[in-house]
């Protein structure tokens, strides 16, 4: 199936759960109008309005073999970077908080449409170079956002791939709009006990140009 998702803006930031009645009516009181996705994607990407979700058989034939190995991987992102990086690997945390997912990121996690969790962007640094923006969504009412909420600039993936009973549900990805700054997208829910976490990742055109890679 394909999901289309419009890009929503940003809300403040409010800790507590028992807070979610009000973050929605505060969101709402200083909405302006929705121009970016995600905060750790750069200005280019920010004309971007929809993301077109397919599963990754429907993007292969669009893709180079160098990108699919990539894209694809079901391995930890974080240690093909390290191994891939001649610079120092860094998570740059961008932006954390409270906030109402947009619908196609609800909808994998058994959300309503109305209701908030937390999300967390960094940018995952090969050096000064921005190589991957990632976006990971967590419910509240879950472990999981509280693992989210204590990780700092430190790895999801360092965590997410040391658990044992780890599961992953099936890859999804979508092309990034030419004039973007990023080039191919993916998401997928992970699953550990009881934590559940939507994790997006967006691969940047530094990252072509430092590895060599084509732009598609």
């Amino acid at each position: 199936m394909v999901h289309y998702a419009a890009f929503e803006p940003r809300h403040p930031a409010v800790p507590a759960i028992f807070m979610a009645l009000f973050m929605v009516l505060l969101t709402e009181s200083f909405r302006v109008p929705a121009t970016c996705h995600c905060h750790a994607l750069s200005s280019a990407e920010r004309s971007w309005r929809w993301i077109r979700w397919s599963p990754a058989a429907a993007q292969r034939p669009r893709m180079s073999t160098a990108w699919w190995q990539w894209v694809a991987s079901t391995d930890s992102l974080t240690a093909r970077l390290i191994a891939a990086s001649e610079r120092p690997f860094r998570v740059k945390l961008v932006h954390q908080g409270v906030e109402r997912p947009r619908r196609d990121e609800a909808q994998p996690l058994g959300l309503a449409p109305t209701e908030v969790a937390w999300v967390r962007e960094v940018m995952l640094m090969s050096g000064e170079r921005p190589w991957v923006a990632a976006r990971s969504i967590a419910p509240l009412d879950r472990i999981g956002c509280r693992r989210l909420r204590t990780l700092g600039e430190r790895s999801l993936g360092s965590w997410l791939f040391a658990q044992h009973d780890l599961q992953r549900d099936p890859i999804e990805m979508a092309r990034v709009s030419p004039a973007g700054a990023g080039l191919w997208l993916r998401r997928s829910r992970f699953r550990h006990g009881t934590i559940q976490l939507l994790v997006q990742e967006c691969f940047q055109r530094e990252m072509a140009e430092d590895l060599g890679l084509s732009p598609t």
